[in-house]
């Protein structure tokens, strides 16, 4: 089994246990995510001011996956919508091999009286391995279902 196989391996069990344990929002983002159009989105609550925002999306000849920590997570004023900023590690298992980095700011607005949560952010990456390339163009509509 090579690494790549061992790595994407890793993320669906990793993601399938945070799911079960602290899944909070599970859903789609539209846009340039990793170099396909599509991705499955999720966040994981790591407390009242910090989550994780991670995609795997399919497509563009290979798996894409972003973890992102958002430290900064807060409500703009005393309305349903939020901001958050964020970084993490990407990665794109296909051909070619990519591994870098992404940065994320974005808003969201949560309704009220129905568990959806709509949101637009920015996303620019950094990709170290295989070719050392900057992608300013990741911007992202996101669609998601509040599960608790």
């Amino acid at each position: 089994m090579n690494f790549k196989k061992i790595m994407l391996a890793m993320f669906f069990i990793g993601t399938f246990a945070i799911v079960e344990s602290h899944g909070q929002e599970l859903g789609l983002r539209f846009g340039n995510v990793n170099g396909n159009n599509v991705a499955l989105d999720a966040v994981f609550s790591l407390g009242d001011f910090s989550r994780l925002h991670g995609d795997l999306s399919f497509g563009g000849g290979g798996v894409g996956i972003d973890v992102l920590w958002n430290p900064i997570y807060r409500p703009i004023a005393d309305s349903e919508f939020n901001y958050y900023l964020g970084f993490g590690p990407s990665l794109f298992l296909g051909d070619p091999f990519r591994l870098g980095a992404a940065g994320e700011i974005g808003a969201e607005y949560q309704f009220a009286d129905i568990p959806l949560i709509i949101g637009l952010d920015w996303r620019p990456y950094f990709i170290l391995v295989e070719n050392t390339n900057f992608d300013a163009g990741g911007f992202g509509l996101n669609v998601r279902w509040r599960l608790n």
